[in-house]
């Protein structure tokens, strides 16, 4: 599992997608949403809320949230 390039922190397909989208689609090296926040001087809310806005509208750098097949 990749790491946060600034704190170390172990990444989630998310932190991935936003690194892509915010500073480069041929990353390599990522940073978590917290340190992309603080990076770019917003809030870390803002930041996904953001995230479930690009996914709402199909960017594939997000994938899908997998629904509870009880729903």
């Amino acid at each position: 599992m990749p790491e946060c390039l600034d704190c170390g922190r172990a990444l989630t397909p998310d932190d991935i997608g936003a690194t892509r989208k915010l500073i480069n689609r041929a990353s390599t090296a990522y940073r978590c949403v917290p340190c992309l926040a603080k990076r770019f001087g917003v809030s870390e809310a803002l930041l996904r809320g953001k995230i479930e806005e690009w996914r709402s509208y199909g960017c594939t750098l997000f994938p899908a949230r997998k629904q509870d097949p009880k729903t």
